[in-house]
């Protein structure tokens, strides 16, 4: 390459092609040619057929149907013997030709049109009220025009809870976003079905609800992007003592964060947040009944069961209907719109949860019931027996 760079530079001089040879100890020839070639003299090998050549057709046809079909398993269905590195390098050039395309078009965003949600599950347990520790759901909600997160960790990944920690964080925003974006979460539906309670949530929002196909992140990549950054920019070094804690921790460092300039904004996200909530729709005028619902006959067993835990009632409502509600943090249960029993919600599984006053009550009852029940015996019960002499006709005139 050194030899070709010096011939042209040479003829460039105007040097003649004789004396550039002579100088360079090559023929004239060669000359001629350095000087007519746009690019650098290379090597190139013929290509000669290999040990990988008579398995090749056979590897092409497999990734046709599978295009991530392991190396090792292609040996195998092809009855290959020879260095699995040198296969895997073979396969390795063949897979990029059968895999399916998959372009990601960039996507603009305008101004209170959507908001992409999404669930990040922290990689650290956290304790709960029984002892043990959980992997928490948190669910993030990024207005996508100017990047402002919002994030609430929440008990478990049904609908009841989706949707109470969706309200939340909208109501954090103090406006709507026009659409909300999610996969194929199961709380909140999959393709055309959507969980039950979720159509009536987004009617009251008058907001529309977008689920994306399979195989499709780009669509939801700015929030998918902001999981990993929690992950490496607010968990490190961090230990937190209870879900209160961490929501208290991470609502801070997020008022912090949603101030620091994004490169691809050239801007923060509290800095374009005004106009993006500017755009968006109103909160609803009406009150939002969410979060767990029940309406039951208390039985004998004073309990109700929210999520897999069970809360008691008091027991001078066994036998009637009351009606059961839970959000993130309080179990209430009401008799005709009067509060029986209030409990904290309680985010371990499995436990019961008892009121003492409640025991006391069902006490009480317990050993009014054990006693004999006293009838009294009234003067009104006690006749005289002539009036049955009468009544059968055994004393004279009494026909």
């Amino acid at each position: 390459m050194e030899d070709w760079a010096l011939i042209r530079r040479l003829a460039g001089e105007g040097v003649p092609k004789a004396h550039i040879a002579e100088r360079l100890g090559i023929s004239r020839t060669t000359v001629i040619k350095a000087v007519n070639s746009e690019s650098p003299p290379h090597y190139e090998r013929t290509a000669a057929p290999t040990s990988f050549t008579p398995f090749e057709s056979r590897v092409r046809a497999l990734l046709l149907e599978t295009p991530t079909m392991p190396a090792t398993v292609l040996a195998e269905r092809v009855g290959w013997t020879g260095s699995i590195r040198w296969f895997r390098d073979n396969v390795k050039r063949l897979r990029p030709e059968q895999q399916r395309l998959d372009p990601a078009d960039r996507i603009t965003w305008a101004a209170g049109d959507a908001a992409q949600c999404d669930l990040w599950f922290p990689p650290k347990k956290i304790p709960l009220e029984d002892g043990t520790a959980k992997l928490l759901p948190v669910l993030v909600i990024t207005p996508a025009h100017c990047r402002f997160t919002t994030g609430v960790m929440i008990p478990t990944r049904k609908t009841e809870d989706l949707l109470l920690g969706t309200w939340q964080l909208i109501e954090q925003l103090g406006r709507v976003p026009r659409r909300l974006i999610w996969d194929n979460e199961p709380g909140i539906g999959r393709g055309r079905r959507h969980a039950d309670g979720v159509d009536a949530f987004m009617g009251t929002l008058a907001a529309k609800l977008v689920l994306l196909p399979p195989r499709d992140p780009e669509s939801k990549g700015i929030v998918e992007r902001r999981n990993g950054w929690f992950e490496t920019s607010f968990m490190p070094g961090r230990s937190f003592a209870s879900p209160a804690d961490f929501n208290e921790q991470f609502t801070d460092w997020l008022g912090v964060a949603n101030q620091r300039r994004v490169r691809t904004l050239a801007a923060s996200p509290i800095s374009l947040l005004p106009a993006d909530l500017a755009a968006m729709l109103p909160l609803p005028p009406i009150p939002l009944h969410l979060g767990w619902r029940n309406r039951i006959r208390l039985g004998r067993d004073y309990y109700v069961r929210i999520d897999t835990n069970d809360y008691s009632v008091d027991p001078r409502a066994i036998g009637r209907i009351v009606d059961v509600t839970a959000d993130l943090d309080r179990v209430r249960v009401r008799l005709d719109g009067r509060i029986i029993a209030d409990h904290t919600r309680v985010w371990a599984r499995g436990m019961v949860i008892t009121d003492p006053a409640h025991r006391e009550a069902a006490a009480v009852l317990r050993r009014e019931f054990q006693q004999p029940r006293l009838v009294p015996v009234g003067d009104d019960l006690t006749r005289d027996l002539a009036d049955y002499d009468r009544a059968f006709g055994l004393v004279e005139g009494s026909n």
